[in-house]
């Protein structure tokens, strides 16, 4: 069911909300460069409306429609709304290490503290801000994931700055993922696009 939530005053609270109309955008969507271990792969994510689900296993992505309850594909491993991140069944961990390629193997992988997503809600429409409403759904979300990008309202306009860490995600399989988002603009810095690199499998 649809949460409409009462705020105090329109000030940006949420990240997007003085965001640049979408423009065009020349790339492709996807896992647009792949390698046995690794690649890029950018995503449309600025619909408020819409999931966007990574299979890193099959190297896929899947959107669904929230409004009109279109499930989730049968198989997915991460999905993005907008900034906010969540697992299908899985657990993630903010590591310490520069790039990639320094993260541990999977046996270490197994036995860093985890933290598995928890129930709470994401905007899903945005058109009663000048009421001081906003529409919300519940959803399940990570914490830890969701670090990647700190959207800060105390002045206006926002201010967007990426944590350029990198993340370990535990799959539902227990196999492991390390992700690095590295963009949150396209070429025309229009917000919402977002660039993710990754390796998968880690051994």
């Amino acid at each position: 069911m649809p949460l409409c939530v009462a705020m105090a005053a329109c000030n940006g609270i949420f990240g997007g909300i003085y965001d640049t109309v979408p423009q065009e955008d020349a790339y492709p969507y996807g896992f647009i460069e792949t390698t046995p271990t690794g690649g890029t792969i950018y995503v449309d994510a600025t619909s408020y409306q819409r999931w966007t689900y990574l299979d890193f296993h099959r190297q896929t992505i899947d959107t669904a429609n929230i409004f009109q309850d279109e499930p989730a594909p049968e198989r997915w491993d991460i999905a993005l709304h907008r900034y906010d991140v969540k697992t299908n069944g899985g657990a993630a961990a903010e590591t310490d290490v520069a790039t990639l390629d320094a993260v541990a193997g999977a046996t270490q992988l197994a036995l860093m503290p985890l933290t598995e997503d928890i129930d709470t809600s994401v905007v899903v429409d945005m058109s009663g801000m000048m009421q001081g409403l906003l529409e919300r759904r519940s959803s399940k979300l990570n914490a830890v994931l969701g670090k990647w990008l700190d959207v800060n309202t105390s002045s206006m306009p926002p201010v967007y700055t990426m944590s350029n860490r990198i993340y370990v995600v535990r799959m539902a399989d227990s196999s492991f993922a390390a992700l690095q988002f590295t963009n949150y603009i396209n070429s025309a810095s229009a917000k919402g696009y977002i660039t993710i690199k990754y390796r998968y499998p880690i051994q």
